[in-house]
């Protein structure tokens, strides 16, 4: 591939970021935050500027769940609204309180800066349940647990973190008196969606908001949701009669961004006496944060349950899943949520299920891969494709030679582990996409989508399906996107849903556009529509020169098209990851010296963009495992990882090169054959990485750890397993 088309937009520094759109008049907001993680507000004060507060937009609404039900008995959720800002009571630090406008950026903070707000500050509330739900079958995993030959339990913490895109989030919104329509012009990932829950919390029809995104700097999900300055951006541009945009500061992503991740488990895995996986246990605690809202009701009652025993062949499922509301900013999703915590959860199980047995690890996982598929699992989901003993052999090779590699690090004065983890994951997202194609007599096609590209590259590889299956150059196939008012619907873009979700409307859109022709071309050229052939953008009359073009007969949008489906199925990836490390026990400092991926994303439509999703997708994970947490004061709440100074993202020298092999099998869920490929290393990598610790560790009689394996978390964990201080 030369290079994805719209890397000379980006690197000559053309990208239309919204810091690079420009918006005549407008003002500028800056919003008042609680410091406090719990606290009762007392009043707010301003020094002679304009401040608004929750009483001023008393007659909005709150943001309801984008899950509100039990996804798999339908039961309502009992949750609160989120409100806008916060009215009384604050009830986490960074939650909004009150915001000012100016005329920039510095003058709207001065004005913030005028604001006084007097809180009484409380103790943080006590967890509240807001989810407790049983599912699976708890009498055939409690007999199995009572005829198994070893039971294995153990305790984890899969740690929160913050998202940190490039560009944080922002808009700029503004109001039409004439036609009583709104313009937010944002930086998200999914904006028919988005707009719809906005409008309702307006009080207006969803065809009078208008969502613009033009380029979009990176989202990995937490730009996937609305957000309460969204809302307050539109209210603020009809009040004042100006446009008012914000774009957040670092500062305030670490404070009201969504987090993710966050569950405590315990879990049990009972073996029979050859090592045979009998069942699984689980009881886990998301803390769903302040509120209960976005999809958070979704991971737990759906992509968390949803592959329970993920590439195993697990006869017996029981999960006790419960939610808790705390004083922290809500949670939201990253690559992977749920799947995540469940494979997580999985392989660090067979790793300690191995050392109890003392079946090797490799063995124990060989033994309880599913051997064909399609595959039901425990809790009756089907999986439709895969390559997980491909894929798990190819590791296993990849792994040849550690023992050797242990010894030179022994040398070294170093500990040196290994990990695997396998993984599997669902993708598709919303289950509703639409294309549309669009002719122009120059010989262009507009794709037009209702997802959204927020770096993948689809402005290469959606022209290229285009291409492919209407047998036409990429070069005259344009993307457009990014516009609620060019297409009705979309479902953005969220769990590696683009391609398989996007390409199957393109496929079926483009079988219509060349039945259309058909027709046409067979009263044109006076011949039996069974005679017409199509090949390379020409409808030809079978075993003659007879010929007319696909953009001759294009003329007066006869041939545009638009076509909307809903997915019945997923897409499966699936794979195997392996991390080594070495650990200097005197300071305990982790490197990662080698990972290898060896994945089954299905059909490749590009496999440049493939490599690079992965690339991606690996550091997100191992930036979990060594470096990423975001930590709170358990006395008042109170974030302690608040900037960069606190919180470390992964940099180029903490990633050795890495080692990535495909073992495709064709998806049979879409016609492309394709699955969903930006989410695999952020769920295997945290995994993979953690085992490799403790597999350097072991020889030290260090059993666990939580959190990312900072120096000094290992270097006490080395303390604490030989009884010093």
């Amino acid at each position: 591939m030369a290079g994805r088309r719209e890397d000379a937009r980006f690197i000559t520094g053309r990208g239309r970021y919204l810091d690079d759109i420009e918006v005549p008049g407008a003002l500028w907001a800056a919003f008042i935050r609680s410091p406090h993680a719990h606290a009762r507000i007392r009043a707010v004060e301003s020094d002679g500027v304009q401040v608004f507060t929750a009483a001023d937009i008393a007659g909005l609404g709150g943001l309801r769940p984008y899950q509100p039900a039990n996804m798999q008995t339908g039961e309502p959720f009992d949750c609160e609204a989120q409100p806008l800002m916060a009215r009384d009571t604050a009830h986490y630090a960074g939650q909004p309180v009150a915001f000012v406008t100016g005329a920039t950026p510095d003058e709207a903070l001065d004005a913030a800066d005028r604001v006084r707000v007097v809180y009484e500050a409380l103790d943080p509330e006590p967890e509240r349940v807001c989810l407790d739900w049983r599912t699976g079958d708890a009498e055939a995993v409690d007999a199995a647990f009572s005829r198994a030959a070893h039971r294995v339990r153990i305790e984890l913490l899969n740690h929160r973190v913050v998202i940190n895109p490039m560009e944080p989030r922002g808009a700029a919104g503004s109001y039409d008196p004439a036609d009583g329509r709104y313009t937010l012009r944002l930086s998200s990932q999914n904006l028919h969606v988005n707009r719809d829950h906005v409008a309702a919390c307006l009080g207006v029809e969803p065809e009078r908001v208008r969502f613009i995104a033009k380029d979009v700097g990176g989202g990995f999900g937490v730009k996937n949701f609305a957000y309460p300055e969204h809302v307050l951006l539109l209210w603020a541009a009809q009040r004042l009669g100006r446009p008012v945009r914000w774009v957040a500061t670092r500062s305030e992503v670490f404070l009201s961004d969504h987090q993710c991740r966050g569950q405590r488990a315990e879990a049990e895995l009972a073996l029979d006496g050859d090592g045979r996986f009998l069942a699984l246990r689980v009881a886990s605690t998301a803390n769903a944060g302040a509120w209960f809202g976005n999809v958070a009701g979704g991971v737990q009652t759906g992509q968390f349950v949803h592959l329970a025993g993920s590439v195993y062949a697990i006869p017996a499922v029981a999960l006790h899943i419960r939610a808790v509301l705390t004083n922290t900013p809500p949670e939201g999703v990253t690559r992977g949520p749920g799947f995540a915590e469940m494979v997580n959860i999985l392989e660090r199980l067979i790793d300690k299920a191995a050392a109890e047995t003392g079946i090797a690890r490799e063995e124990l996982r060989r033994r309880n891969l599913v051997s064909s598929l399609p595959m039901t699992n425990a809790l009756g989901f089907t999986v439709d494709s895969g390559a997980f003993r491909e894929g798990f052999a190819l590791a296993e090779r990849s792994a040849g030679g550690f023992a050797a590699r242990r010894r030179e690090s022994e040398a070294a004065g170093l500990l040196r582990g290994l990990g695997f983890a396998c993984h599997i994951k669902a993708t598709g997202g919303f289950p509703e996409e639409n294309v549309e194609l669009r002719f122009h007599g120059d010989g262009r096609v507009d794709l037009v989508t209702g997802t959204q590209h927020i770096g993948q590259g689809h402005e290469t590889t959606f022209p290229e399906i285009v291409a492919h299956c209407l047998d036409l150059p990429s070069g005259c196939i344009g993307l457009v996107q990014g516009d609620t008012d060019e297409i009705p619907m979309g479902g953005g873009h969220g769990s590696s849903r683009a391609t398989y979700m996007a390409g199957t409307a393109i496929f079926r859109a483009s079988e219509i556009v060349v039945e259309k022709g058909r027709v046409l071309a067979a009263d044109r050229l006076e011949a039996a529509e069974a005679d017409i052939e199509y090949e390379a953008g020409e409808f030809r009359v079978a075993g003659t020169d007879q010929a007319v073009g696909l953009f001759e007969l294009a003329g007066d949008g006869v041939l545009d098209t638009y076509y909307h489906w809903a997915r019945d199925w997923m897409t499966f990836p699936n794979g195997t990851h392996l991390a080594e490390v070495e650990i200097d026990p005197e300071t305990g400092a982790v490197r990662l010296v080698r990972y290898a991926a060896f994945d089954d994303y299905g059909e490749h439509i590009d496999d440049a963009i493939v490599a690079g999703q992965v690339h991606g997708a690996i550091a997100q994970g191992v930036g979990q495992a060594l470096l990423e947490e975001a930590v709170f004061e358990p006395e008042t709440g109170q974030p302690v990882t608040g900037s960069f100074m606190d919180y470390a993202m992964p940099r180029a020298d903490d990633l050795p090169s890495f080692d990535i092999a495909f073992a495709p099998t064709r998806c049979t869920t879409n016609p492309l054959g394709v699955k969903g490929c930006g989410e695999a290393g952020a769920i295997a990598g945290y995994p993979a990485v953690t085992n490799a610790i403790l597999d350097a560790l072991a020889p030290l009689g260090v059993t666990r750890f939580e959190g990312a394996a900072s120096p000094f978390r290992i270097w006490r964990a080395i303390r604490d397993a030989a009884g010093r201080t």
